[in-house]
């Protein structure tokens, strides 16, 4: 998964307010930093049990970190690295089967615009621009039909019992949606510990219930190329925000290939500066943001259309925002 800054969660159990650093409730916190999905990491905890806020601070961290175990592309023995190096695996964790059942619904919704199969277009690319006095026009053309040709998410076959890559050379990432998805994990750890408050920030954020005060929680949307200013300011409960941009990481540095990749065509096109998506969940949010920077805003007001609740708001390079509602 891709280096964050910071991944935050800040949680009040009920009828408890979440209160800044210097107030009684913030003394019974519990607080937690250390490093969690490639990024320093930090949590806390307000519970009148303080027994119950030490066994939820610690219920997330091996959540976490169990998570990371199935969906990493760093750790060799990750399920999902192992996945790709034998391109079969038996008895998969049923994370993975929901995470890749979760990416074929978006999928269809974005008319192959989201594929986790992209991973061999990524691989091309790094290889590519890694190696010394590599062309800036990128890969060759041969180099990236024979990638797409590896890609497709149809061509996987995934159940309960064995997930199989049919085409030799095909590989998976998650890159697109496991943030979000462990998010909505953690959402579901602290709810059943009792936790009516909390904004949650592992990448991607979601919202449980209403700040203090009973009002919205403010997420601010960040300029793509200046990470410390705030362009927008989105007012969310029991809501997702996730946000992408082909600013967010290029493999060259005159920045004409970025890592948001089209899997149909194997192009990076930056028809966006940045699309943030507001879901009921974390992982839907994360995906759409993901796809919704390959499409149209025509094609991304068809996708939107028929999903309550989903709004997305685009920011052009000229600075001008187009907002779409279901």
């Amino acid at each position: 998964m891709t280096r964050r800054r910071l991944i935050a969660i800040s949680a009040a159990a009920a009828g408890m307010a979440l209160l800044p650093p210097h107030g009684k409730a913030a003394q019974e916190g519990v607080t937690w930093q250390g490093e969690a999905m490639g990024a320093q990491a930090s949590l806390v905890i307000h519970h009148p049990d303080r027994a119950m806020a030490l066994k939820l601070t610690n219920d997330v961290v091996a959540e976490v970190r169990r998570l990371e175990r199935i969906f990493s592309l760093y750790m060799d023995d990750s399920d999902l690295t192992r996945l790709n190096r034998q391109r079969f695996l038996i008895a998969p964790p049923l994370e993975l089967v929901d995470i890749l059942r979760q990416s074929r619904e978006v999928w269809t919704l974005t008319g192959g615009a989201f594929d986790p199969t992209v991973q061999p277009l990524w691989d091309a690319y790094r290889r590519h621009f890694s190696t010394s006095g590599a062309a800036e026009t990128g890969p060759s053309a041969q180099i990236v039909r024979e990638c797409v040709g590896r890609v497709g998410l149809d061509r996987v076959a995934c159940s309960g019992s064995r997930i199989d890559l049919s085409v030799p050379g095909a590989a998976l990432t998650l890159n697109g949606i496991a943030q979000g998805y462990v998010t909505d994990r953690v959402v579901d750890l602290l709810k059943a510990g009792g936790v009516e408050r909390s904004m949650v920030d592992m990448g991607e954020s979601r919202a449980i219930g209403s700040a203090p005060g009973d009002r919205p929680w403010r997420v601010g949307v960040s300029d793509p190329l200046d990470s410390a200013r705030i362009i927008e300011v989105l007012e969310v409960e029991d809501r997702a925000v996730a946000t992408s941009s082909p600013f967010g990481f290029r493999f060259d540095a005159e920045g004409r290939f970025s890592h948001i990749i089209d899997p149909r065509s194997g192009a990076t096109p930056q028809r966006h500066a940045s699309v943030t998506v507001v879901a009921g969940h974390a992982a839907l949010a994360d995906a759409l943001s993901t796809a919704f920077n390959l499409m149209d805003v025509a094609a991304i007001a068809a996708a939107v259309h028929g999903n309550a609740g989903v709004e997305v708001h685009i920011l052009s390079h000229e600075g001008g925002w187009t907002r779409i509602r279901a």
